[in-house]
């Protein structure tokens, strides 16, 4: 009486992918085109066998790998078709504005509008508003090289964008 054969066997496991890892490769690289896709599906249908070794029967393995690698197939099919069908959308919606001639419009007016409310803030609010915001300073490195305290400076930022949500109505509901 010969004992019963498991999959969680190394030998037998090793056995397993000599015999059918070339064979389940080629199926993901017809499938894919990319033999590099496929390399990694096959290794990636390997490993759920020996993570599932010791409920998949020897009988059942070429049955197991050929499925779950057709699997692999689909998740990363069904994928791509979200991810282009995202930026298929994306390019529409970025395309329909940049060829928009009234969006372009509006986009210089909002432009022309927003420079003009900076430039009006008071020297000292715009300069530290600008260093705040353009130049990403943080607060305790402006008030050092304006020689002015941090709450001076959180005061002139929160004046500054107080004064431009005045001005431009379409900040009021933006975080500046």
């Amino acid at each position: 009486m010969s004992a019963k054969k498991s999959i969680c066997e190394d030998h037998v496991f090793h056995d397993v992918y000599t015999d059918h890892e070339i064979a389940v490769r080629n199926f993901l690289f017809y499938k894919l085109g990319d033999l590099e896709k496929a390399r990694d599906f096959a290794h990636e249908a390997f490993i759920r066998l020996w993570n599932n070794c010791s409920k998949v029967a020897v009988e059942k393995v070429k049955s197991f790998l050929f499925t779950t690698a057709n699997r692999l197939f689909l998740d990363h099919y069904n994928h791509q078709k979200v991810v282009l069908k995202f930026e298929y959308r994306s390019d529409r919606s970025e395309d329909r504005m940049e060829q928009n001639p009234e969006f372009l419009y509006e986009e210089q007016e909002f432009k022309h509008r927003l420079e003009s409310a900076v430039s009006d803030l008071p020297e000292k609010q715009r300069v530290i508003f600008l260093m705040s915001r353009i130049d990403k300073y943080k607060n305790k490195e402006i008030a050092e090289l304006m020689e002015v305290s941090i709450k001076t400076v959180e005061k002139h930022i929160s004046n500054a964008i107080k004064a431009l949500k005045t001005n431009l109505d379409e900040l009021s509901n933006l975080k500046v």
